[in-house]
């Protein structure tokens, strides 16, 4: 069922609960929502197949907060900071992102093409007491729907698995507000990458599932800016993240050469 924000037809919007369609649209590449969608159940195991994640979110947690915190003149040491914002999570899988965006203040709405990942995010939000609009739908659903748009919307380590990045994180371009911000997180596509970010983190390390990545569909940053010049955003960055042994932590570096993240401003 779609939403509708056409005042006329008389109806309330619907509430996060009432959505149960599916998720369509071109972005969508069966394969890799399949092999997510087997792993669902697993999100919020912090020692299961997504442990690296939850030890890569701080890092990407504090990028996101310290960023939309200088685009919106906020105080991160406030209590709910970006409240009377609203965010979209791109790809949210589990929720890992969305629920410490809720926690920030943030009124966020996260979707994924996968409805496993939805019913995990779902209920583990109920568990904590989150009201977080969760959702199986695509970019492309929300933008033909009207939906937002979103002082943030946030894409993380999702373009490298859709069948079209270019019109895909365009669609994402189009969902934010004018003076808000999109960020977009992915690896990048160099022989480094190659070597740790793909064979090591999945043959070697066992970091995540073999097959998780295909590096082919990696993208250099200047791919991604190209991406985006028919949008009206100012694209800054990359912005490396690299993960340090010594200390078990990611952390923001100039190196950009594996994981990265792109921010665009809207005008």
């Amino acid at each position: 069922m779609v939403a509708s924000n056409d005042p006329a037809d008389g109806r309330e919007p619907q509430s996060a609960g009432e959505f149960n369609g599916q998720a369509e649209g071109p972005s969508i590449d069966p394969a890799d929502v399949a092999r997510f969608s087997a792993q669902a159940a697993e999100w919020w195991d912090a020692k299961g197949p997504f442990a690296p994640l939850h030890r890569f979110n701080p890092a990407r947690l504090a990028f996101v907060r310290d960023r939309a915190a200088e685009r919106f003149g906020r105080d991160v040491r406030a209590r709910a900071p970006f409240a009377g914002l609203s965010l979209l999570d791109v790809g949210c899988g589990g929720g890992l992102m969305a629920e410490p965006m809720s926690r920030l203040g943030f009124e966020v709405t996260a979707i994924d093409a996968s409805s496993e990942n939805i019913g995990t995010a779902r209920a583990h939000a109920a568990q904590t007491g989150l009201e977080i609009a969760y959702r199986a739908a695509t970019v492309e659903q929300l933008e033909a729907e009207g939906a937002g748009p979103f002082d943030v919307v946030l894409t993380l380590e999702v373009i490298e698995h859709v069948a079209d990045p270019a019109a895909f994180v365009r669609t994402c371009a189009r969902l934010v507000k004018p003076g808000g911000m999109l960020v977009v997180a992915t690896l990048n596509r160099t022989l480094k990458s190659l070597a740790l970010g793909k064979v090591a983190a999945e043959y070697v390390l066992r970091w995540v599932p073999a097959g998780t990545h295909d590096w082919r569909q990696f993208l250099k940053p200047d791919e991604i800016r190209e991406m985006l010049a028919p949008e009206p955003l100012t694209v800054m960055g990359p912005y490396g993240l690299v993960y340090d042994p010594l200390s078990d932590r990611w952390r923001e570096s100039a190196d950009a050469g594996i994981n990265y993240m792109m921010v665009g401003l809207r005008d």
